[in-house]
């Protein structure tokens, strides 16, 4: 069997806890280590053992990289117990840096692969600060057999231009895991009955201001023909006050967190509409995701909004599918709405009601592939010693 230990960057990020489901799916054993933010999604699992490494913040840069050496010096006693593992899976530049590190406790020659999902602002700075990022990461990567991102335009746009990283590479899209085929015969989404509202479903990592900001106008302006339904773990760093915000909103319902993928059906049943539009890092990172909203919004039959530039306007448009924007603005939505029916609704509904789930799934035999794939890394000849 293939014994994976996955670093973690955060143990209550449920894309974390889905990718260690997927890698159990396709066979692998797996042992997670990682820092905890806001509690641990993996807790609860039994066959997952997991070894804390300390605790770090959100938007506390220096902290982080505080918390990521004083993990590495105790790497030691923390990882001591742990039997050789067959590969070390690192998610984010931060478990990257842990990754060499961890690998030489075990005698060296463990193969690496680094896992990355989003492109952080810094990476892409064109300064001091950039720069030098962007050589550790080459520094680090050295002794990694694999990438593995989630949308073309990271490699388009970071990959393959700016980072000092030169691996094979693996896309893995943020499909819904569907292990037990649970996601079969789902009802094509319709329009409300006459005078109730359209409803936006934001699900997932709340971290844009900017969005926020825009549903809120948007269901002021239209006093309650557009209802907005949140969904999630707000990353409070990113706003002064967004549960006071939220609840002084007209036609605005915060319902907080939920399992990924357990609770997915229940709560895109709720909403038309899911908005996919992030301007968190606007221009560079928010232009090139594939988020997970797009896959589980789309695959239960909610229409996907999306801005017409960014990667998952492209993705759309390639469908003909969802609602793209060539500007998001409070009045060009309530433009939208205005003119929304139930004719246009199920025009949009019968769009994505027609592709073949496998767009928006990922099954077992993926998850299959993807620890085969994992299996058969070996480590780059021209690696060195520790990092």
């Amino acid at each position: 069997m293939t014994d994976v230990l996955y670093l973690a960057h955060d143990l209550s990020d449920a894309a974390v806890r889905r990718r260690v489901l997927m890698l159990k799916a396709g066979g692998a054993r797996v042992t997670v280590a990682g820092f905890q933010r806001a509690g641990n999604l993996l807790a609860e699992d039994p066959d997952v053992p997991v070894i804390v490494l300390g605790r770090t913040a959100d938007a506390r840069l220096a902290q982080r990289v505080s918390a990521v050496l004083g993990a590495s010096v105790a790497l030691r006693r923390t990882l001591g117990q742990m039997k050789r593992p067959s590969l070390i899976v690192a998610r984010n530049l931060e478990m990257l840096a842990l990754a060499g590190r961890a690998s030489s406790l075990f005698g060296g020659n463990v193969p690496i692969a680094y896992e990355c999902l989003d492109i952080h602002r810094l990476l892409l700075d064109e300064g001091g600060k950039g720069r030098l990022l962007r050589m550790a990461e080459g520094y680090f990567g050295r002794n990694a057999s694999l990438l593995i991102t989630s949308s073309p335009a990271f490699i388009e746009n970071y990959f393959a231009r700016k980072s000092g990283l030169d691996l094979p590479t693996l896309l893995l899209e943020n499909k819904v895991l569907d292990i037990r085929g649970g996601f079969e015969g789902l009802p094509r989404r319709t329009a409300p009955l006459a005078g109730e509202p359209w409803r936006i479903g934001w699900f997932g990592a709340l971290r844009c201001r900017k969005s926020l900001q825009i549903l809120i106008d948007l269901a002021a302006r239209l006093q309650g023909r557009v209802e907005i339904i949140l969904r999630g773990r707000p990353a409070y760093s990113e706003f002064e006050d967004f549960d006071d915000l939220v609840r002084r909103a007209p036609h605005i319902d915060f319902r907080g967190s939920y399992r990924n993928p357990e609770d997915l059906a229940d709560i895109y049943r709720d909403v038309h509409f899911v908005w996919a539009i992030d301007f968190f890092e606007e221009g560079l990172n928010s232009e090139w995701l594939l988020p997970n909203r797009l896959y589980e919004g789309s695959l239960h039959g909610a229409v996907p909004i999306a801005l017409d530039s960014s990667e998952t306007g492209r993705f759309l448009r390639r469908k003909s599918i969802g609602l793209t924007l060539g500007s998001v603005t409070p009045d060009a939505l309530a433009e939208v709405f205005e003119r929304m029916d139930a004719q246009r609704y199920d025009e949009l509904a019968e769009g994505i009601a027609a592709i073949d789930q496998d767009c928006w799934v990922t099954g077992p035999e993926e998850c299959r592939a993807l620890v085969e794939r994992l299996s058969s890394l070996s480590r780059p000849l021209n690696s060195g010693g520790n990092p």
